[in-house]
């Protein structure tokens, strides 16, 4: 019988409702790597390209996308060149890696749409986390990304907004939707631990 160390595990999230601190908090459970924006970094790393633009490029819609693309890239084992470069060729540079590092084995990864470029994935688990808007200002408040409630709430519009744009262009699915993901979870009453424990016995128990 498969354990919960055995499955990659996807995580979705509204900004500020915590999927990063459950990611990390799964992942040291289970043993098992976790990535979120370092992924983008491996990606250019291993392809050869700039770091620059998969941090700027990070789940960003497609007319932001284009924009950003403006760079000079010379790796011939990218096999783009700058002239073709769009934010299609983005994407399927990013879902390569993703690939890769679910080839090596069971991992944690947040955001990306992992969930749906790892779909054909045989121990494949998505989770989307979601939390009340006024606790998710709060929490981003504490964490220095803004420094009032009202900014916060604008913050977190804004970046769901961008994530759902992101999302449901590449996937053809709806973001944030409990029909896109295995398991839809409110952070708002409860710590990462918990929640981590939760998550593990789901695995856990559809594995039985």
């Amino acid at each position: 019988m498969k354990e919960a160390k055995d499955h990659i595990i996807v995580i979705g999230r509204e900004f500020g409702a915590g999927g990063r601190k459950l990611g990390r908090e799964i992942a040291h459970r289970l043993g098992i790597p976790y990535y979120d924006k370092e992924l983008l970094s491996e990606a250019a790393r291993r392809l050869g390209f700039k770091q620059e633009i998969f941090d700027l490029a990070d789940e960003r819609r497609p007319s932001i996308l284009h924009a950003l693309l403006n760079f000079n890239f010379n790796s011939p084992t990218a096999h783009f060149s700058t002239s073709s470069m769009n934010a299609e060729d983005l994407y399927a540079l990013q879902s390569r890696v993703i690939r890769q590092i679910a080839a090596q084995g069971p991992c944690v990864i947040v955001g990306r749409t992992a969930d749906y470029i790892l779909r054909e994935h045989p121990n494949l688990v998505s989770v989307f986390v979601h939390a009340d808007p006024k606790i998710r200002a709060q929490r981003i408040m504490e964490r220095g990304d803004a420094s009032s409630i009202d900014d916060a709430q604008a913050l977190a519009i804004r970046m769901d907004k961008l994530r759902r744009e992101y999302y449901n262009y590449f996937s053809g699915k709806k973001w944030g939707h409990s029909s896109s993901y295995h398991l839809s979870i409110d952070s708002s009453r409860h710590s990462a631990e918990n929640l981590a424990s939760n998550v593990i016995h789901f695995i856990e128990t559809i594995n039985q």
